[in-house]
């Protein structure tokens, strides 16, 4: 019998909402093993001068424990 785990967790790039998600599960993966899925939450975009200079998501992301 497998027992998973949910938490939510931030993530943020300058480049792309993908890119969020992507160094969000990179990082999380160095203190959590097992990820089986990310869920995203919300999205949300920070505006300078007209122009999008920061992508963030909020996940929630499902793991397997030991």
């Amino acid at each position: 019998m497998s027992v998973a785990k949910i938490i939510e967790i931030n993530a943020e790039s300058p480049t792309s909402f993908e890119d969020a998600i992507a160094q969000g599960i990179a990082r999380a993966s160095k203190t959590l093993h097992g990820i089986k899925s990310a869920w995203v939450a919300q999205q949300h975009a920070v505006v300078e001068n007209n122009k999008v200079v920061l992508y963030r998501v909020d996940m929630k992301v499902t793991f397997v424990m030991d």
